[in-house]
């Protein structure tokens, strides 16, 4: 599972109602945890243009080890037949969004990585990969995140090299189960479906050039 990389360490169970807030399909209860109610539509999405590449993130070869002190990671870019995007928010800090995410085990292929990561973090099985990027995107962690990440992880990643794939999605919603797999932690609070502009809107800052590109390049298959 992706070990949270979040800057600031919120705790879900006393975070305060939000004013930003995208819509509500599941919520992950516990006897402690509980989240207010959000509104019926999302907020109105910053357009941000999704060719605009600057900072652009650093890109090693598909062929080739990803750079030298980035953890190797997939990303899972799942859609909908309406060609939305899934994403969900994170417990650590609700009002965070992102797709799906994991680190890679020692000698797995990207791809058994990114289909075993969505199912443990979101209970989906139902999903047909359709393309992946030809390259590995990385990000770096912002310097207060490397430092919690080094003390959760023991080891001291400058940030990390992902390697993203697009899945479409073929079962059923009810498959769809923020417990996930029940094999690690649960990551997330609420899911739901998202149009490009709307997960780049929501991301957190240090993953938007990444995000800007893997959108970018699995351009066509949301048109």
């Amino acid at each position: 599972m992706e070990v949270q990389e979040i800057a600031i360490c919120r705790s879900v169970f006393y975070y305060p109602t939000l004013l930003r807030r995208p819509l509500q399909h599941q919520v992950l209860y516990t006897s402690t945890c509980r989240f207010p109610n959000y509104p019926s539509k999302f907020p109105k999405s910053t357009k941000v243009p999704l060719l605009h590449r600057s900072p652009r993130p650093r890109c090693t070869s598909s062929m080739e080890s990803p750079s030298e002190g980035y953890r190797k990671n997939v990303g899972i870019c799942l859609i909908n037949p309406s060609k939305k995007i899934f994403a969900a928010s994170r417990l650590d800090l609700p009002d965070a969004w992102q797709m799906p995410q994991g680190g890679i085990d020692e000698s797995e292929d990207p791809k058994v990585a990114a289909i075993r990561e969505l199912k443990e973090e979101t209970g989906v099985s139902s999903a047909e990969v359709l393309a992946e990027t030809p390259t590995w995107l990385t990000y770096d962690f912002p310097p207060e995140v490397r430092e919690k990440l080094k003390h959760q992880w023991g080891s001291d990643w400058k940030g990390q090299a992902q390697k993203w794939f697009l899945l479409k999605f073929t079962g059923n919603e009810e498959e769809i189960n923020l417990l996930g797999d029940g094999t690690e932690k649960p990551e997330f609070g609420e899911w739901s479906w998202m149009s490009p502009e709307q997960i780049i809107d929501w991301v957190v800052d240090f993953k938007k050039p990444v995000y800007k590109e893997v959108l970018a390049v699995f351009a066509p298959y949301f048109q």
